[in-house]
């Protein structure tokens, strides 16, 4: 039963690993094949390229709590060998697009299918117990580090023999997944586990409105929000400030983004499996989130740009905070809600992505140019530290008061 597990869980994480070496592999050639579709330079590009992101979070937002309630229903298995396929045919769509409008309607096309990380995540709920929860949830962060640093490698090397060529390569990463998960990939949630679908119930408000029966998990929901809002703060600008404060060259933005993966994966595969069983759940989500505030308060007055690369270690350090708060979730939840669960945190996510980004974007624009009240570059990762320590008091308020309540 145990060797069963550990199988099912290699699984899910190499599905995580691979799609997420599949969305960076087309990182590198993106700024070149939106320019050559819409025939304007990289700069002007990157506002298409917000909007290609836009539309992927929206439609994550709106499709994750569906594919989470679908997979309460109708199992896990069957739902993510269909987003994996989804995947691999979205990559031949891109490869094959005439125009950007292609482009934009193929992100929605990866919008639908990219809900599989909802499923995945219900999958680990389903096979873990409360000893391992928060290190199997910790596997998932590992395998997203893992495919930041693969995968924009793989794209840069394969961008040489042509810029469709890594969507090709892309979509045979998802096809071979597809194939391995088909023959070895068991079912991991129990008939007498599942439950009716209602669209009503899974569409994202409705699926919010659900979790009221649960006061704790609405209140840490909202802690998982401001976390959220707060990581923003570098994955939306992080190349504008390198660029911007230390005149950063695409190799040095690369060479940070390579660190960050390596130290999330080396904190959410390997750290998390000695912090969490001696500190405990709620004392890991209290440390992880502390130093993530310290890690953004550090680059919000960073002066020179190793600081940068230094201020890394103590901001990924946070990266113990998410699964351990997934994990105290997870265990309020019933087993068949697990995937509705899933689905709404994949959606709050989303929210985070369609807003969070002009947030701190135009906030940097702001105080960076030649009119602002004060010149202060580091001024979106200090908004981050504020929402990152608003995270860890919703957290601290709502745990602590509710650590007698009988988990369900």
């Amino acid at each position: 039963m145990a060797s069963k597990s550990n199988a099912a869980i290699g699984f899910i994480f190499i599905t995580v690993l691979i799609d997420v070496i599949g969305f960076g592999v087309i990182i590198p050639v993106m700024p070149d094949l939106i320019s050559q579709l819409k025939h304007v330079p990289t700069n002007t590009a990157a506002t298409y390229g917000s909007w290609l992101m836009s539309a992927y979070a929206v439609t994550q937002f709106i499709f994750a709590p569906i594919v989470g309630g679908l997979s309460d229903h109708f199992g896990r298995r069957k739902i993510l060998l269909i987003s994996l396929l989804g995947f691999a045919i979205d990559y031949i769509f891109l490869a094959l697009a005439p125009s950007y409008e292609w482009l934009f309607a193929g992100r929605v096309i990866a919008g639908i299918t990219g809900a599989s990380f909802t499923t995945a995540s219900a999958y680990i709920a389903d096979i873990s117990n409360a000893e391992n929860r928060a290190k199997n949830f910790g596997m998932i962060g590992a395998a997203f580090g893992l495919g930041f640093i693969i995968g924009p490698v793989i794209g840069g090397l394969l961008g040489k023999f042509g810029l469709r060529v890594p969507f090709y390569g892309a979509a045979i990463l998802c096809a071979l997944n597809w194939l391995y998960g088909y023959f070895v990939l068991p079912e991991s949630l129990p008939a007498a586990n599942r439950r009716p679908f209602y669209i009503k119930r899974s569409n994202p408000l409705g699926s919010f409105k659900q979790m009221k029966k649960y006061p704790a998990i609405s209140w840490l929901l909202v802690s998982v929000f401001l976390l959220y809002m707060a990581v923003q703060a570098v994955q939306s600008h992080w190349s504008y400030f390198g660029k911007y404060r230390f005149h950063w060259d695409e190799a040095t933005i690369g060479l940070s983004l390579g660190e960050v993966g390596l130290l999330v994966a080396l904190v959410q595969g390997l750290l998390i499996r000695f912090i969490n069983p001696k500190l405990g759940n709620e004392k890991s989500v209290y440390t992880g989130l502390l130093f993530y505030t310290i890690g953004l308060v550090l680059f919000a007055f960073a002066g020179q740009s190793w600081m940068m690369f230094v201020f890394l270690i103590p901001y990924c350090l946070g990266g113990i905070a998410g699964p351990a708060l997934q994990s105290i979730m997870a265990a309020k939840v019933p087993a068949n809600a697990q995937g509705e669960l899933q689905g709404i945190i994949t959606s709050i996510m989303c929210i985070t992505a369609i807003f969070g980004p002009p947030l701190m974007n135009n906030l940097f624009s702001f105080f960076t140019h030649d009119k602002a009240p004060v010149h202060f570059p580091g001024v979106a990762f200090l908004l981050g530290a504020v929402f990152m320590l608003s995270s860890a008091l919703v957290a601290y308020f709502t745990v602590h008061k509710n650590y007698n309540e009988v988990q369900v």
